[in-house]
């Protein structure tokens, strides 16, 4: 008796799998440009003869770049196809990363990082359309979720990556280190991503139909509504991550070796949190989710704002932002499809505008909030709740007028 072929089923699930890890692999972009850089920031400013705030716009620069580019990169994989887009995306943020590596002084190091930022949107921010231009409903949410799963690692490798890294080189060395995940990367999406937006649906590539796309998702309140949720939602855990190096060294009195205190809290609960959200896929309905983890980002908030009142030391300065990323992750990978699915032929451009507000506003952390809320651990808890309260009022205003407009309707 003769072994028949591999069931079409088996080899699905297969390419399922690679898909799903190459695309994490592309959100892993930014966390392990953002994090694996902090350990070497004591190094780089004795170099560079730079304070601590000078040091901050290493990271600030790059955020405010990304952003900007964030606006064309949806754009244009709506005309010329998603893995051109990406692969030239890539191909450039190697370029930058070995400048990164090789600079001589802030100024030409901060240029790099730019150019890094310029380029590195164009695999991340095209890659959340690829998820939602091969599945739609229950499967886009378990898939987001899962590629958020997998992504989540990697804000704890990469600080930690870092410092290792150190131990063997001076700080050059976790550029290089960079640019060879970055070119790992674009091998496997050259050869594992199939490419999902078909020649028939692209718009074309003139000046007029790109900027319209973007001018109609730009002007959709419900679209704005969403988007402002989830960065200041996401704000009350990002203003941990960007603030990591006057956290662990300042205020929590640790080494460049020490990062993992403070991440592996916070990755744990997003892993988790990513996790319960791919598992509710399809049980609960979708805005009931959102209202349940937005709940729970608030009360997370709120505890870690009596914690650092009273006992403002470890374990308890890190066990706060933990749940609060748990939060996140839960209503993360809902709030991306629902900004997806409101413009079906223009995913790319929703993509991109869903990640300008979140991106601006972190850049705004890294390189202005974050060095005047982080005077103490109760200052930057503060700041957290604060973040957490202005996202929930602007998820709870879109609720009821998505209530209001369904029975309207009814009506």
């Amino acid at each position: 008796m003769t072994t028949g072929p591999t069931p079409p089923s088996s080899r699905e699930a297969r390419a399922g799998i690679l898909i799903t890890i190459v695309l994490a692999g592309l959100a892993m972009i930014g966390p392990f440009t953002i994090d694996t850089v902090f350990p070497g920031f004591e190094a780089m400013g004795r170099d560079f003869g730079a304070n601590e705030a000078a040091m901050q716009q290493v990271t600030s620069v790059y955020l405010l770049a990304f952003a900007v580019m964030s606006v064309f990169h949806g754009p244009l994989s709506d005309t010329l196809g998603r893995k051109p887009v990406m692969l030239t995306g890539l191909a450039l943020y190697v370029l930058a990363t070995v400048g990164c590596a090789l600079a001589p002084n802030l100024t030409v190091l901060l240029v790099c990082r730019a150019l890094q930022g310029a380029s590195a949107g164009a695999a991340t921010i095209v890659s959340r359309a690829v998820i939602r231009d091969l599945y739609s409903g229950p499967e886009a949410h378990r898939l987001m979720s899962q590629v958020m799963m997998i992504f989540s690692i990697a804000p704890a490798i990469a600080p930690v990556a870092g410092g290792l890294l150190l131990a063997w080189g001076p700080w050059p060395i976790i550029f290089w280190a960079i640019a060879g995940y970055g070119v790992a990367i674009a091998v496997l999406t050259a050869t594992v991503l199939p490419e999902t937006l078909p020649a028939e649906d692209r718009h074309p590539l003139r000046l007029g139909p790109v900027m319209a796309g973007l001018f109609e998702v730009a002007r959709h309140a419900g679209f704005a509504r969403l988007a402002l949720a989830t960065t200041f939602v996401f704000a009350a855990q990002f203003v941990y991550i960007v603030s990591a190096p006057i956290i662990v060294v300042d205020l929590l009195g640790k080494g460049e070796q020490d990062f993992w205190l403070l991440f592996v809290p916070m990755i744990g609960g997003m892993v988790v949190g990513a996790w319960l959200s791919g598992r509710l896929a399809g049980r609960v309905d979708t805005s009931r989710l959102i209202d349940r983890a937005i709940a729970l980002a608030l009360v997370a908030a709120g505890l870690n704002l009596t914690l650092m009142s009273i006992v403002p030391e470890l374990p308890y300065a890190v066990l706060a932002p933990g749940l609060i990323a748990l939060a996140i992750a839960i209503a993360f990978p809902v709030l991306q499809l629902a900004m997806l699915d409101m413009f079906p032929h223009h995913r790319g451009s929703a993509a991109s505008l869903a990640s300008f507000a979140s991106l601006v506003f972190n850049a705004l952390l890294a390189g202005v909030i974050s060095p005047f809320v982080t005077s103490s651990l109760l200052v930057l808890a503060t700041a957290s709740t604060v973040f957490a309260l202005v996202g929930a009022a602007f998820w709870i205003v879109h609720r009821r007028l998505e209530v209001r407009q369904a029975q309207a309707l009814a009506g």
